[in-house]
């Protein structure tokens, strides 16, 4: 039950049970409000931030909240938390508490422009619980928060139940009207999806978002879904809809060479997977920032060209040009046009076919792993290690349970994997670590592929650090680009809605947050309304 530590694997729905600082509105992607702190005074030079802690807050067991929690909270998950917290938060200077109600944070001056914003949404724990409760460790034990919910009843690896705090001492501020309207929010854990589909068939379950193509189009036919009990909306996603693909571990001898990255791009026939497996449900991914305008298109722009022209040398020429994008096949499922291609790029690097396989000169066979944890991808990975074998490559689908693929990517051991990188629309710290040479070697890190490249670094500090949105999106592009140029990842596929499907007794605002969902927020219980 403890989400903000490498170890273990935490949850849904943690965030529920503590409060943060600030909160986010989801209708605005710059803005956050007062939840904890009541007001918050700025230096300056934007270094130092005071956050004055409101007098009302309190834990669940009716103890104050008060400015030495927050700090102790805050140098916890710096020195203590998990990898992608704890390096995020590397520019805060100084924590401390002035007294019970003024938390002071420093930040050292080479901060983003987003940590501040990051930092006030972090959890504030008690410092008293956890004078008597070890941090670091993994555990079942229920944690004292301070958010609407807490931790009810719960099964490890089955369901966790979140009961409302009835006396929540923040349910009356302005932030919080219209919000956590349900008593209790239950999350239900299935081993794969068909299992889970069934459950909600059944039931079981009164919520889902649908994330198979083909269930969605083929199998909402069961008699709740036609006499009315279970609906099915479709919302509109104006996030960014961020990168998604089959990530290679460049730490690996076998995929050092970017030819033999661009090699197995051009193995995956996503034209033909649409059509056929995906009933033409998806687009291709292209960008890093798709759906977005912080995507790269075109030749880069004057302003692109001043922050691309000191790498020039030290990154693809191509990065000067066109952004790369994978190449769209005859959708027939093998298109024997680019499979030549990708045939030609692993003979330039090194790669030769004798005896049927491919090896390279010291004459070891190409071995190649997709490791996954859903069984529902089986029928799209197959295809796909069907042309990778015309190629030469002995590859093989590893599928692990859930426990197993989270430990495997933690300690990169793994050759491919399917991630999504989601983007706000607002990108921030996150984004170094998706992609920041000081993250490609921390266990844990979700730079995935093992990206260590000056420029990405660079430009990647440009995007955090801009000082304007117009700046942000002239970074973003650039970086896009020498991201793009890389051949880190095999791009999968996106949509720009939810599919969600739901047993007609909850009710909703008319209009959902523009960033979010919503679901668990702002939609409340209505009771069954068909017969």
């Amino acid at each position: 039950l403890n989400s903000y530590i490498l170890k273990g694997d935490a949850a849904q729905g943690m965030e529920l049970v503590f409060d943060s600082l600030m909160t986010r509105a989801n209708d605005e992607p710059d803005a956050i409000y007062a939840l904890l702190a009541e007001t918050v005074e700025i230096s300056g030079d934007g270094r130092l931030y005071i956050f004055n802690i409101n007098p009302k807050a309190r834990f669940h067991d009716g103890s104050p909240l008060s400015a030495e929690d927050a700090a102790f909270s805050l140098q916890l998950l710096k020195s203590k938390g998990h990898p992608l917290i704890s390096q995020a938060m590397r520019e805060l200077s100084r924590i401390s508490a002035a007294n019970k109600s003024r938390l002071e944070v420093e930040f050292s001056g080479r901060h983003s422009r987003d940590l501040p914003l990051f930092v006030a949404q972090l959890p504030i724990f008690s410092k008293a619980y956890y004078s008597t409760h070890d941090f670091t460790k993994t555990t079942l034990e229920p944690p004292l928060g301070s958010g609407p919910y807490k931790v009810g009843q719960f099964r490890a690896g089955s369901y966790i139940n979140y009961d409302r705090v009835k006396d929540y001492w923040a349910k009356d501020l302005g932030v919080n009207t219209g919000r956590f309207n349900f008593d209790r929010v239950r999350f239900e854990f299935y081993r794969d999806r068909t299992a889970q589909f069934e459950a909600f068939k059944s039931g079981d379950y009164r919520l889902r978002e649908e994330f198979t193509s083909k269930t969605w189009a083929t199998g909402y036919t069961f008699p709740a879904v036609k006499d009315g009990r279970v609906r099915r909306l479709v919302l509109p996603d104006d996030t960014p809809s961020g990168a998604q693909g089959w990530f290679i571990n460049t730490r690996r001898k076998n995929f050092t060479d970017p030819r033999v990255r661009e090699a197995l791009i051009y193995a995956f026939d996503f034209e033909w997977t649409n059509k056929v497996l995906f009933y033409g449900a998806y687009q291709r991914t292209r960008s890093f920032f798709e759906n977005s305008v912080m995507m790269a298109k075109g030749r880069p722009s004057e302003p692109e060209l001043k922050l691309l022209e000191p790498f020039r040398g030290q990154i693809p020429d191509e990065v000067f040009g066109e952004p790369f994008s994978p190449p769209v096949s005859n959708g027939r499922g093998q298109d024997r046009r680019l499979l030549r291609h990708a045939s030609q790029l692993l003979r330039q690097a090194g790669w030769t076919v004798r005896n049927g396989l491919l090896r390279n000169a010291d004459g070891e066979v190409f071995r190649l792993e997709i490791l996954e944890d859903s069984p529902g991808f089986k029928r799209i990975i197959l295809p796909y290690i069907k042309n990778l074998e015309i190629l030469g490559i002995r590859a093989r689908l590893r599928m692990v349970d859930p426990a197993q693929y989270q430990s495997r990517l933690k300690s990169f051991d793994f050759d491919m994997t399917t991630r999504r990188y989601s983007m706000p629309p607002t990108p921030g710290e996150e984004i170094l670590r998706y992609w920041s040479s000081a993250d490609a070697n921390i266990k844990g890190s979700r730079n995935l592929s093992g990206i260590a490249s000056p420029a990405v670094d660079a430009l990647t500090q440009k995007v955090i650090q801009a000082k304007s949105r117009k700046e942000q999106v002239i970074a973003a592009r650039a970086l896009d680009r020498v991201l793009r140029a890389g051949r880190y990842w095999v791009p999968q596929w996106f949509k720009a809605s939810h599919t969600l499907a739901f047993w007609d007794e909850f009710g909703r605002p008319k209009t959902k947050p523009r960033y979010a969902r919503g679901i668990v927020e702002t939609w409340w219980y209505e009771g069954m309304k068909k017969s």
